[in-house]
């Protein structure tokens, strides 16, 4: 089991500064594998929307400073996650855009600077219609994730999600792609391992 570390934008408004940075880079000595989830939602609003920015900026530059990925969060703030991921990445820092349901623009711009595309079991609703952004994503830059406990996929869709499903995620990502479950579940587990620097002890 691994575990990441970082502050989401419904937070960002309790953002303790140097403390709660000292404390996510304690994380990151401990053994997490990645800053976040991070990153900006305009859709709640929770946090103050000019907060949220300077909350995942100093996460991004922790996850430079560090060493590690980040996991990002966005939802109705694509053109500023756009300029935040590209600076950020084009100054070395690799992600991945979770839970991904947002414009095949962003999700170029992440992948032009590196950066990984993660679908959850949202491609399995009826109201998905975007095959075309899965196939989108390289083989070598797609991520499958649970989202649990929320987002669980059909044919459990409104019960507690639990990651043993990711197998029909990974089974819609398949079907989507003209690919074998088999073969993309190999090649999320290979990409995971690869943006995690992920290791058996």
């Amino acid at each position: 089991m691994f575990f990441t570390a970082g502050i989401h934008p419904h937070d960002a408004v309790d953002f303790a500064g140097d403390a709660d940075l000292d404390a996510l880079r304690g994380f990151m000595n401990r053994g997490a594998v990645a800053v976040g989830e991070c990153g900006l939602d305009y859709h709640y609003d929770h946090s103050p929307r000019d907060v949220q920015r300077a909350v995942f900026g100093a996460q991004l530059a922790l996850a430079r400073e560090a060493e590690k990925p980040v996991v990002v969060h966005t939802r109705e703030a694509e053109d500023d996650t756009l300029a935040m991921i590209v600076e950020a990445g084009n100054n070395g820092v690799r992600g991945v855009l979770h839970c991904y349901t947002g414009s095949h623009a962003l999700a170029r711009a992440a992948l032009d600077v590196g950066w990984y595309v993660s679908f959850s079991g949202i491609v399995t609703f009826k109201k998905w219609t975007d095959d075309q952004l899965i196939r989108l994503v390289p083989d070598d830059r797609l991520l499958a994730e649970s989202d649990s406990p929320y987002l669980a996929p059909v044919p459990y869709r409104g019960k507690r999600n639990e990651p043993a499903w990711v197998t029909f995620t990974v089974a819609k990502l398949a079907a989507a792609r003209g690919q074998s479950a088999a073969q993309v579940a190999q090649q999320v587990t290979q990409n995971a391992k690869t943006l995690f620097s992920l290791h058996a002890d």
